[in-house]
């Protein structure tokens, strides 16, 4: 093996562990913007509003009182399920969105975010 690095690397270990500290500080960064950054989704036409952070916390949960009917109240729970559902898929297409960003396309890292 060539001092300074792997065969084939096409650079020293040195500078790609630099990347990786920086790839890894701009990652953390961003964990913590996401916190406060939200996703809003709705069901049934608007029906039911649901905002969500992108660390999946459900922020806000909107009703309006027209689609309370007390002889339906499954219909009620599905609206809720659809639009909690789709905030937490908005979420994940974000995070995942803005991480792509900083890694470049290489490629997820399972169970990191």
């Amino acid at each position: 093996m060539a001092k300074g690095g792997f065969p084939g690397m096409g650079g020293n270990m040195g500078n790609l562990m630099k990347q990786a500290q920086k790839m890894q500080k701009e990652m953390e960064k961003l964990q913590e913007e996401l916190q406060d950054r939200t996703v809003e989704a709705s069901a049934g036409g608007g029906a039911i509003t649901v905002v969500a952070t992108g660390r999946k916390d459900i922020k806000e949960i909107s009703i309006k009182p027209e689609v309370v009917d007390p002889d339906d109240v499954e219909m009620l729970q599905d609206l809720i399920l659809a639009a909690i559902n789709e905030a937490l898929r908005k979420a994940d297409e974000m995070v995942n969105s803005e991480m792509g960003k900083i890694t470049g396309g290489m490629g997820g890292f399972p169970g990191m975010f």
